[in-house]
């Protein structure tokens, strides 16, 4: 027997609309105020970039570090003039995660909440996906 047949037609559509996606990473107005900050003593940086690094017992930890240039594939989200980079390796990890900046009496950092992360190291320096 032989099987059906199926045509398709290929048609170029012009003039397409592209829609947003959604970015990785979302930085909350508190973060940006703070890398604002940051920045302003470091006019040769472009913004900062995120991503992870192996670290800890057996998982990821976040790193953030100033940046130069944008890399060829990194994510870049624009927010109040403020340009923060992820590695194209830490992007889907990043998926869904909220940068945001805490300061409370003891301490003050960049507080990375994930909803995908499964669990996280008995020392507290890493997280599992």
């Amino acid at each position: 027997m032989l099987a059906s047949l199926v045509r398709a037609t290929i048609r170029a559509v012009g003039k397409r609309k592209l829609k947003a996606t959604r970015a990785a990473l979302t930085v909350t107005p508190s973060a940006v105020n703070k890398i604002k900050q940051l920045l302003k003593d470091k006019p040769e940086h472009a913004g900062v970039k995120g991503g992870v690094r192996s670290r800890g017992c057996n998982g990821l930890s976040y790193t953030l570090e100033y940046t130069k240039t944008k890399g060829d594939s990194d994510e870049e989200v624009v927010l109040d003039g403020v340009r923060v980079f992820t590695e194209k390796k830490a992007q889907l990890t990043l998926l869904g995660t909220e940068m945001d900046y805490v300061e409370d009496k003891s301490s003050s950092e960049f507080v990375f909440d994930n909803p995908n992360i499964k669990g996280t190291c008995g020392c507290g320096e890493s997280f599992n996906i």
